[in-house]
């Protein structure tokens, strides 16, 4: 009786270890996918109506992680921005074809000028005030949507084990520039736009950015099925042709494609709103090659940077706190809404008036997440957020890979730092930034309770 009653001990306990090496042993799972979300000419783009497509059209292009809880989706569309409802019903609809949450979607557009918006409450408060809804027409990106969703849910049977990420990183060398310009005494001169011809702002110093591109990789075995990129900057080098195109991002994305073909390449833009290329772009249609390729080569350096680790479906997370921002003190509803009645303005003057009311009417609750992989945290972050919130990120966790992605519900327009609204400048003006100074300690502390406190 001892004897078998030890054989029953111990058989149980060896199916309790293979039980438990099972359970932590769960693997790491992707299915990327790439879908063409460019409108049909005739369609309006964001400034222009849609002549056509350029050599290269809009992409939206994304990977669905699935490890021990509900899957993770990123999402990177070549459109200026998702806003408001429209970010709301997009990121439901890949939601529902990955089988995740929407909470779990990371949904992020490149910001490129010559392409859609999608925001249904500006589209909304347009019609309801007799006014044309212009670029912000439903028919325009809701079929678009569609697509993306059908892809997802095309791409997530044929999901792939993931073995190792990758993670590698490489100065970008004449491209970014900071668009806010200051003297030597600190007094701030002009913005140095995304195309700049003034010898004055030219000549002065890059100013502060993140020159790095940073890319994670995924592989099964030496195998990479997805390269996935971060960058900040305005992704412009010149636009309102009536041509949709990804610009020079789009550009260096296809390059890398062609040079290292086989995985997907995915690219987001990280927070680019202080940062374009206006020190090394005079607007010139050949630059935007130059500018292209030099991205790529940062791309390629960083690649071939790589450093990779095993990863298990343990090593995938998903964190993410909502918090109410702030509003830019000049905004008044009854003005905006009496602005409206009135029609007053460029029609381009009437469409923006409608989106700073969007945003006061809507609850202003952003989701701000975090992805984690292994020694890797990826941010997703608002509207078009100032670099400093990129580079506070990556101070505070020296210890781990960080990256950030911007652009996702672009409701708030730019979020500068409180610094930035007394020093005045475009990206500050109630015109372009819908939320106050507040705003940056409201996300800091956001950003920091997601990456926690430094390792010891």
């Amino acid at each position: 009786m001892k004897i078998r009653s030890s054989a029953l001990v111990i058989g149980a306990w060896v199916s309790f270890s293979l039980f438990l090496t099972d359970v932590r042993a769960a693997p790491l799972k992707a299915a990327v996918f790439d879908c063409d979300v460019t409108p049909v000419p005739g369609s309006l783009l964001t400034y222009d109506p849609m002549r056509g497509v350029g050599e290269l059209n809009l992409r939206c292009r994304g990977v669905v992680l699935m490890g021990n809880g509900a899957p993770v989706v990123l999402c990177a569309v070549d459109w200026i921005g998702i806003a408001n409802e429209g970010f709301t019903e997009f990121r439901q609809a890949l939601a529902e074809a990955a089988g995740t949450e929407p909470g779990r979607v990371a949904l992020h557009a490149l910001h490129q000028h010559d392409s859609p918006i999608c925001d249904y409450t500006t589209e909304k408060i347009l019609r309801d005030f007799n006014k044309d809804p212009g670029p912000f027409r439903g028919e325009i990106t809701r079929p678009l949507i569609a697509r993306a969703a059908a892809a997802v849910r095309g791409a997530v049977p044929g999901a792939v084990e993931v073995t190792e990420i990758g993670w590698g990183e490489a100065e970008v060398r004449q491209v970014a520039s900071n668009r806010r310009v200051f003297d030597s005494q600190g007094q701030f001169l002009g913005v140095r736009y995304t195309a700049c011809k003034t010898p004055e702002l030219i000549a002065a110093p890059e100013g502060v950015i993140d020159p790095l591109v940073k890319v994670l990789s995924l592989w099964r075995a030496d195998k990479p099925l997805a390269v996935i990129s971060y960058y900040a900057t305005h992704p412009q080098s010149y636009y309102r042709t009536g041509i949709a195109n990804p610009d020079f991002p789009g550009i260096a994305r296809f390059l890398r494609g062609q040079s290292l073909p086989g995985p997907l390449h995915i690219h987001f833009d990280g927070a680019g709103g202080n940062i374009g290329a206006g020190k090394y772009n005079d607007g010139s249609p050949e630059n935007r090659t130059v500018l292209a390729q030099r991205l790529a080569d940062g791309m390629a350096k960083a690649f071939a940077a790589t450093q990779k680790q095993p990863v298990t479906g343990d090593d995938l997370g998903w964190s993410a706190v909502t918090v109410k921002m702030p509003v830019n003190p000049a905004l008044e509803e009854k003005k905006l809404e009496l602005a409206l009645l009135a029609g007053e303005g460029r029609p381009e003057g009437v469409l923006g008036t409608a989106m700073q009311l969007a945003w006061l009417r809507s609850s202003r609750q952003i989701s701000v997440g975090c992805l984690r992989l292994g020694s890797t945290r990826v941010l997703q972050l608002p509207g078009e957020l100032f670099v400093e919130f990129q580079l506070a990120a990556a101070a505070r966790r020296p210890d781990l890979h960080v990256a950030m992605a911007a652009y996702s519900d672009y409701g708030p327009g730019y979020i500068g730092t409180a610094r930035a609204f007394g020093e005045g400048g475009y990206e500050v003006q109630p015109s372009s930034s819908f939320v106050g100074p507040e705003a940056e300690p409201v996300l800091l502390d956001a950003i920091n309770q997601l990456l926690g406190a430094p390792a010891r």
